[in-house]
């Protein structure tokens, strides 16, 4: 019933999130029924796991065997609340830096992401909890560990942490090839929440709205983006680099 991180069969899925583990994701078959259905859903509701109905055939694909109509994904990491990251970095002194990651869906790019914000003493990585890569064994892998370390709070409404983590001192800032200010001419010394988009839309209006400064990165070849792994580090070590001077 186990393969890994995957937990299929509506007595094992309903033992594993009673558990405690941390659930990624969870699929029920579009129309399940069955006698064990409520009491599904009001263990869903009472550890308010995150969840979709799709279609049987997806189902399938996952699992071969007799899956009853449901399949979890145990996350390999522990999901930590952001008044939690945010209370434990002020009282280390340090000066806040936190990454926000919107609709970034590419597994190999999050854990790529993960180990250069790792590298880059980032203190929390904030993801949503709907329209994002999972954070499974493979994403761990692709980050060569970082995840296992690197706090990350996943957020069921990103536009309510972006409000508390700017109510509580940090500054919003948003990459996005529309900007009009390069990243090397913004002030990046002071606390701060930088948010990166999807390679295909980039940062929601919504988000950017709520942001103090909007930044890009200056392109002058043929090709009109960057992976956002690769715009992630660069724009993370402009900050490692302004504050190291901002010591000297």
């Amino acid at each position: 019933m186990k393969n890994e991180n995957l937990v299929y069969g509506i007595h094992p899925v309903i033992e594993v999130i009673k558990s405690g583990k941390e659930i990624d994701r969870l699929f029920l078959q579009q129309g399940l029924k069955g006698e064990m259905l409520p009491e599904l859903r009001r263990v869903i509701r009472e550890y308010a796991v995150p969840y979709q109905y799709v279609p049987v055939e997806k189902l399938n694909r996952l699992v071969k065997s007799n899956h009853q109509g449901v399949i979890c994904f145990v996350s390999p990491v522990s999901f930590q609340p952001i008044e939690n990251l945010l209370m434990s970095v002020f009282e280390s002194g340090e000066t806040p830096l936190f990454l926000i990651l919107d609709r970034v869906t590419d597994v190999r790019n999050l854990g790529a992401i993960a180990r250069s914000a790792s590298c880059a003493g980032v203190h929390g990585l904030i993801v949503p909890e709907k329209g994002s890569a999972p954070i499974s064994a493979d994403a761990v892998k692709t980050s060569a560990g970082a995840l296992a370390t690197l706090p990350v709070h996943r957020s069921n409404n990103l536009k309510t942490t972006l409000d508390y983590l700017k109510n509580s001192g940090l500054t919003i800032v948003a990459a996005s090839e529309h900007a009009s200010r390069n990243y090397f001419d913004t002030t990046l010394t002071g606390p701060l929440a930088i948010i990166m988009g999807s390679e295909e839309t980039g940062v929601s209006r919504e988000y950017i709205q709520r942001c103090d400064s909007v930044i890009r990165i200056p392109l002058t070849g043929s090709i009109g983006s960057l992976n956002v792994s690769v715009a992630t580090g660069i724009i993370l070590f402009e900050v490692v680099k302004q504050r190291l001077q901002a010591t000297i």
